[in-house]
């Protein structure tokens, strides 16, 4: 693994989490470093072979208010769809409940280097991305 400027407290913290993509019947979780089959029956059916999932909450896991995360999210929404990507809502939940869920995108079919470019663009320490093999990897991004 790479040096990065995240303690070491925090990236496991985000490894931990729980990346829920979508409600009701279809609803599933992405864990980090475990083959999701939901996941890639999805990328088949949307015929992609990637997918990330994004939050536009608290940039740099600093806290920021509701209505500043609420605008960020609704920026980060608009520019999918401008994008044209496919996405389904979700969330990443500490499994403890440690702190508020945080609303998330996952984003069908975002290679990883326009992924990476998105979660530095809205300040974030790290995303999730899923290649062909449907394994969720943290990507550190400081």
């Amino acid at each position: 693994m790479t040096r990065s400027e995240i303690p070491e407290e925090l990236i496991e913290a985000y490894r931990s989490t729980l990346f829920k993509c979508g409600d009701g019947p279809d609803a599933f979780v992405l864990t980090v470093g475990v083959l999701s089959p939901p996941l890639a029956a999805l990328c088949r059916s949307a015929g992609v072979s990637c997918a990330a999932h994004v939050t536009a909450f608290n940039p740099g896991s600093e806290t920021q208010s509701a209505d500043v995360n609420e605008a960020a999210h609704k920026r980060l929404g608009a520019e999918l769809a401008a994008a044209g990507y496919r996405v389904v809502e979700g969330a990443g939940e500490a499994p403890e409940g440690r702190w508020p869920a945080e609303p998330s995108y996952l984003v069908l079919g975002m290679d990883l280097e326009a992924a990476r470019e998105l979660g530095r663009r809205y300040g974030q320490n790290a995303i999730v991305w899923a290649g062909a093999d449907a394994v969720p990897e943290l990507l550190l991004l400081r």
